[in-house]
């Protein structure tokens, strides 16, 4: 069997064609998904994932999805494919009991109990963008969610961004030639160069995030956490104080027993989830 996952974001759509090992058979360009051959194999099924918050989005990519298409598409929560995705073929392989965290643009969680990805009362389980980490009143923490303002990419390139205006010297302004230009790429590379305020910076995150996967952990008590997203090309700087963070903020039997990973999907472990959810919801 082969399956479409197609994962639909504010920035686009990422699609991939998966066999029934997991392996990545194709990336098709466009937002197609009529019945189509390749290596002698058939698309048998689309999955779809697209989160709550970018349905206005969703509405006009699924039109060119399924116009034509002899497929019914499955649809499914972003962070429950991601999560999927990681247990199928990735860094959660096998685990029955995980949290996949995705970081960067957007921030969300996918989480799997006892084998079966979790969506909550309300589908809206993995909302980890909003846990709390501190008790201050801000105006980003109302509009994007505590954590995401701290880490997403957005948050990131902001926090310098902030120390810039405050006074801070660091060489990234000079690099992206403005403060409006400021990514979280920017800072991550002046991380690398010594720049010591992208260091502090960088440093934060790794707490934050440590801090947003003791919560996930306390609470859900998993095999493993995937950390996703931006960290595939930043994991060299945030994955060990991420780690650090989390083990002293938990009892030390769930410490010692926890496994914190960067995803190997990168940016394709949604729509392989997805891909995976619709052959199984054919099964």
């Amino acid at each position: 069997m082969h399956a479409l996952g197609v994962d639909f974001a504010a920035g686009g759509a990422t699609m991939v064609v998966v066999d029934g090992d997991g392996r990545v058979v194709a990336r098709p360009a466009g937002r197609t998904g009529r019945r189509s051959r390749r290596g002698g194999g058939t698309v048998d099924a689309v999955g779809v994932a697209v989160g709550v918050d970018h349905e206005p989005d969703f509405a006009f990519g699924f039109e060119g999805l399924a116009a034509g298409a002899p497929l019914e598409p499955h649809m499914c929560d972003p962070g429950a494919a991601a999560v999927v995705a990681e247990a199928w073929t990735g860094a959660a392989r096998c685990a029955r009991h995980a949290v996949c965290l995705l970081l960067g643009e957007r921030v969300l969680a996918g989480i799997l109990i006892d084998g079966r990805p979790l969506a909550g009362a309300h589908g809206m389980a993995g909302a980890a963008a909003w846990i709390a980490l501190n008790p201050v009143e801000r105006q980003d923490y109302r509009k994007f969610g505590s954590l995401a303002a701290e880490v997403s990419d957005m948050g990131i390139a902001r926090r310098l961004s902030w120390r810039v205006q405050a006074g801070d010297h660091s060489s990234v302004l000079e690099r992206a030639g403005g403060l409006d230009s400021i990514t979280a790429q920017h800072v991550y590379d002046g991380a690398r160069a010594g720049d010591g305020v992208s260091i502090s910076v960088v440093r934060d995150t790794g707490k934050y995030i440590g801090m947003a996967v003791a919560t996930l952990v306390a609470t859900l008590d998993p095999e493993v956490v995937v950390l996703g997203g931006m960290l595939e090309g930043a994991g060299d700087l945030i994955l060990e104080p991420a780690r650090q963070e989390c083990a002293r903020r938990l009892p030390h039997r769930l410490a010692e027993s926890l496994r914190i990973e960067i995803s190997p999907l990168g940016n394709s472990a949604i729509a392989i989830g997805a891909a995976r959810l619709a052959m199984l919801a054919r099964q």
